[in-house]
C-alpha cells in the first residue's frame, strides 16, 4: 500500500508540474499576442515607410487615376520606362523626378519621403 501511495504522489507531483507548465505557456501566448495586437501601428507605419521608388509612383499614379502611357506622354517619355521605373528595374533620371512629382501634385521630397 505504500508503494501505491507513493506512486500516486509522484503522479500528482508531475502532473502539477505539467499543469503549471501549460498555464506558463498560455501565459507567454496571451502576452505575444497582446504585444502583436497592439503593435499594428507600428507595423502598418514601417509597411508605408518600406517602398521602393517603383511601388510609391505606381501607388501615386493609380491614386490619380492616370495611365502608364499618359504619364510617358506628360513628361515625354516611353511608356516602358516608365514600367521601367515602376518595376524597380531602372530609376527615373532627376528631371523626370521632378516632372513625374509635378503631374502627381506632390513634391519630390514627399516622394522620396516614403521610400526605404
Amino acid at each position: 500500500m505504500s508503494t501505491f501511495v507513493t506512486f500516486y504522489a509522484i503522479v500528482m507531483v508531475i502532473r502539477f508540474i505539467i499543469m503549471i507548465a501549460f498555464i506558463g505557456l498560455f501565459v507567454l501566448i496571451v502576452r505575444a499576442l497582446l504585444k502583436y495586437i497592439k503593435s499594428k501601428d507600428v507595423r502598418q507605419e514601417k509597411s508605408a515607410v518600406r517602398k521602393s521608388l517603383g511601388e510609391a509612383l505606381k501607388e501615386h499614379r493609380t491614386r490619380c487615376k492616370m495611365t502608364q502611357e499618359f504619364v510617358a506622354e506628360m513628361i515625354g517619355v516611353s511608356r516602358q520606362a516608365v514600367s521601367k521605373w515602376e518595376s524597380g528595374t531602372s530609376d527615373p533620371s532627376t528631371s523626370n523626378l521632378f516632372a513625374i512629382a509635378k503631374l502627381y501634385g506632390i513634391s519630390v521630397e514627399e516622394l522620396l519621403k516614403e521610400v526605404e
